[in-house]
């Protein structure tokens, strides 16, 4: 979630963070889905605005367990918000950003080495740079793929192009998910079904993906486990 989107409008931050929050406690009793918060910087705003961002949320620093970037990539680099990100890093805070989607291969450089990211959001432009494929296969670097939404921004113009098979094929922790479903037309399942079904991929595709997704999870190592044991438990049935 990006608070700037709803601070500028005079939207206090303890509304944003605290009404996010109790959509997630509701989510869990109601629905049994777990969620967590991480809370997103508007790259084509400044980097002050992103401290300034910060500084106000850390009151309600028990509702978010980490910190992203997102919004228009191109003429945003990563690297604009390096010192707000090593003011997160030493908050204890994790550490996401939107990379390789729009703008191009460099941009996950920068993320990797410079915000430290712990997982690229997107970052299907990967592909364009054999030697960062190599590298994000060797630290098994997460990318949360969407590709509604890559679809509707014209990452691509046909989902049968997605190169979601050859980002598995290259030994990449690729998975499936949504990003804001409201808006780019598809929630988990669709955008799941939608790409399988147009790059007829297989069932171990499918169960790699499941696979990279809890691997990816920022839950604690043993619900991890719990979940790995779940989907064994349906692969097997």
């Amino acid at each position: 979630f990006d608070p700037q989107t709803h601070t500028a409008r005079g939207v206090p931050m303890a509304t944003v963070i605290q009404g996010l929050s109790s959509a997630c406690a509701r989510a869990q009793a109601e629905l049994g889905i777990s969620a967590e918060l991480i809370l997103c910087f508007l790259r084509h705003l400044s980097e002050e605005d992103a401290f300034t961002t910060l500084e106000a949320a850390l009151p309600f620093r028990e509702h978010f367990i980490g910190v992203g970037l997102d919004s228009s990539e191109v003429g945003h680099p990563p690297s604009k918000f390096s010192r707000v990100f090593s003011r997160c890093r030493e908050l204890g805070l994790r550490i996401v950003a939107h990379a390789g989607e729009e703008g191009p291969p460099a941009y996950i450089w920068e993320a990797l080495n410079d915000l430290k990211t712990e997982r690229i959001d997107h970052g299907v432009r990967s592909l364009e740079d054999p030697v960062l494929v190599t590298e994000l296969a060797r630290r098994r670097t997460p990318l949360t793929v969407c590709p509604l939404s890559n679809l509707k921004l014209c990452v691509v113009n046909d989902l049968r192009d997605h190169p979601m098979k050859r980002l598995l094929d290259a030994g990449l922790c690729a998975m499936v998910n949504s990003d804001d479903p409201a808006y780019f037309g598809g929630y988990m399942n669709a955008n799941f079904v939608q790409t399988v079904q147009a790059l007829d991929l297989s069932r171990d595709d499918v169960i790699t993906l499941a696979r990279n997704s809890f691997e990816a999870s920022f839950v604690s190592d043993a619900r991890r486990a719990e979940l790995m044991n779940l989907l064994d438990s349906a692969i097997a049935a």
